[in-house]
């Protein structure tokens, strides 16, 4: 039997990087997935993917910064699925203008509002159905930038990831009574689209020595996969070759 076997995974940011190889990775370990983004198009082409290797899954576009989206995520859950075992926040954002100097009051507000209020929404949303359950797993993608601020990330992407490593710590202290435990993942530098965003363009050499999204995908597992009794509760990932001074 597969160690996610019968098993619920809500993934968000499903549609490229790190969500969609861990929505892959979950689905290879018999997890059904409901895939959360707003690009509906790439959605479907993962629910292609994982239903064409005998998996099943869900996609729901939206904002993960939409209450609205996680509350239909976590009743597409129920409906089709009967249950929801894992939450993985992946969604995530940066800018181009990213330092205290230029980054602005509204762009600020909107790398908040996904990459920590998204994933307290849908913290939020799932606890219900877990609390009701006595188990669940969840599981937030911080970054190295939620260990030590970052200037090459950011002011406002630093903060939500400290922010985001802290839900997981509440979710740890609050929520264990009743079965539920969060996990914090902290990749290095990963070779996703988020790059993109960077004031100056990487080389495909860069990113070739990058983590990649697999690699993460197969932590992501790993944490799931553990029985209930235990609680990975940090999991640091730096790539081999270090581009960036420590």
């Amino acid at each position: 039997m597969a160690a996610l076997e019968n098993q619920v995974a809500i993934v968000t940011g499903a549609s490229s990087g790190i969500g969609r190889a861990s929505a892959l990775a979950l689905a290879a370990e018999g997890a059904r997935i409901v895939a959360v983004a707003r690009r509906a198009e790439r959605l479907q082409s993962l629910l292609q993917e994982i239903e064409a290797r005998g998996g099943q899954a869900a996609a729901v576009p939206g904002s993960v910064a939409d209450v609205a989206v996680a509350d239909a995520a976590v009743k597409t859950a129920l409906d089709r699925f009967g249950r929801i075992d894992i939450l993985l926040n992946d969604a995530g954002t940066n800018g181009l203008k990213r330092n205290l100097h230029n980054i602005g009051v509204d762009e600020w507000r909107r790398v908040i509002d996904v990459n920590l209020n998204g994933a307290f929404i849908f913290v939020n949303a799932v606890l219900p159905t877990m609390r009701q359950q006595k188990r669940g797993t969840i599981i937030n993608i911080v970054s190295g930038a939620g260990l030590r601020s970052s200037d090459m990330a950011g002011s406002a992407y630093s903060a939500s990831k400290h922010g985001l490593r802290a839900l997981t710590g509440n979710i740890n202290i609050e929520e264990r009574k009743h079965g539920i435990r969060g996990v914090s993942i902290y990749p290095g530098e990963v070779a996703t689209e988020i790059l993109q965003m960077r004031p100056v363009p990487l080389t495909p050499e860069e990113l070739s020595q990058m983590l990649q999204p697999e690699d993460i995908a197969a932590a992501v597992v790993f944490a799931a996969s553990m029985p209930q009794r235990a609680t990975v509760e940090d999991i640091a990932i730096r790539p081999t070759v270090i581009r960036i001074p420590q």
